[in-house]
C-alpha cells in the first residue's frame, strides 16, 4: 500500500509488553531498491535487507511487499540467490542472469559460500567455535522445524560469543549447512534462544533488564527494544564468476542497533 509517495507494508504482528500480549499494527517504510545495495556489478547485486518483509512473494491478500518483486522491479531477470526468514535482516544475493543464479547455486550446493550470522541470545554463553550437528525436520504446518533424530535433514551450526553481557550474549552463527530455521532451533538445543524468537522459547528483553536505576511511570506498558527475532546476516563470502572472492558486510539495521549498543552501554 501506498503511504503519500511511499510504500509500505502494513502487518498486524503480536507485540509483548511486561503484562500482556497486544496485536498492533506495525508500517515498514520501504526505501527505494537502490537505497539496499552495498554491492553490484554485471552478475550480482548484494543488498542489506530489511526485517519485516518477506524474500518471496506471500499468498496473502494484500499482496505485500517482497524482495523478489523489488528486486524485479530493478533488473527483470533478477533471482534470488538464497533467502532469509521475513524478521531476519542483513545481507542477501541477487543474480542478475541464469548463468550467475547457476554459478552461486553450485557454490552453495559444494557449501563454498560462508555466511555469517550475528544474534542476540538471551543468557550468559561462553561459545568458542562450538559445533552443533543436529538433524532438522520441518512440522506438518510448515511454520516450524524440530530436532528429529531418525527423520531429520542433515544440519551443522557453528557458534562463537562475539561479547558477553550480564543477562545477554552476542553470537556469531555460521551455518554450515541451509536447513530451515536452522540458527534458531540450534541456539534454542544449547539453551541460548534468541531475543524475542516465541517460537523456540526466547525471552522479549526490555531496558529495565539491562539498565541500572531505570523508572518507568507509574500504569505505563515498557515495550521490549526489539520486535523481532534478534538476527541479523552480517557478512557473505562468494566467489565472483572470473574466480575472485568477495566478502560483503551488512551494517544492523535500526532496530538490532539500539538493542547492541544498549546492551554496550549498559554492560559496564
Amino acid at each position: 500500500m501506498k503511504m503519500g509517495n511511499k510504500d509500505v507494508n502494513l502487518q498486524i504482528i503480536p507485540r509483548f509488553t511486561r503484562s500482556v500480549l497486544h496485536f498492533s499494527v506495525l508500517f515498514v517504510k520501504v526505501q527505494d531498491f537502490k537505497d539496499y545495495i552495498l554491492f553490484e556489478n554485471d552478475d550480482y547485486i548484494v543488498i542489506n535487507k530489511p526485517p519485516h518483509v518477506a524474500s518471496l512473494d506471500e499468498r496473502t491478500a494484500d499482496r505485500s511487499l517482497s524482495i523478489l518483486r523489488m528486486a524485479k522491479e530493478y533488473w527483470d531477470d533478477a533471482q534470488l540467490a538464497h533467502r532469509l526468514d521475513k524478521e531476519t535482516s542483513g545481507v542477501m544475493a541477487i543474480a542478475k542472469n541464469p548463468a550467475a543464479y547457476r554459478h552461486l547455486s553450485m557454490q552453495f550446493e559444494h557449501r563454498k559460500v560462508t555466511k555469517r550470522y550475528h544474534a542476540v541470545v538471551n543468557g550468559l554463553h561462553n561459545l568458542e567455535s562450538i559445533a552443533v550437528f543436529l538433524p532438522i525436520a520441518i512440522s506438518r504446518d510448515s511454520t516450524s522445524v524440530r530436532i528429529d533424530r531418525e527423520k531429520g535433514k542433515p544440519a551443522e551450526t557453528i557458534f562463537n560469543t562475539l561479547r558477553a553481557y550480564r543477562k545477554h550474549t552476542l553470537v556469531e552463527c555460521i551455518p554450515v549447512t541451509g536447513r530451515m530455521h536452522q540458527i534458531r532451533v540450534h541456539l534454542m538445543c544449547i539453551k541460548a534462544p534468541i531475543v524475542c524468537d516465541k517460537t523456540y522459547g526466547g525471552d522479549p528483553i526490555f531496558l529495565s533488564q539491562i539498565k541500572k536505576k531505570f523508572n518507568l511511570k507509574q500504569e505505563t506498558d515498557e515495550w521490549p527494544l526489539i520486535q523481532r527475532v534478534a538476527l541479523h546476516a552480517h557478512s557473505l563470502r562468494f566467489f565472483l564468476i572470473d574466480g575472485e572472492p568477495v566478502q560483503i558486510e551488512a551494517p544492523y539495521p535500526k532496530d538490532f542497533d539500539v538493542v547492541v549498543k544498549q546492551l554496550d552501554k549498559n554492560s559496564q
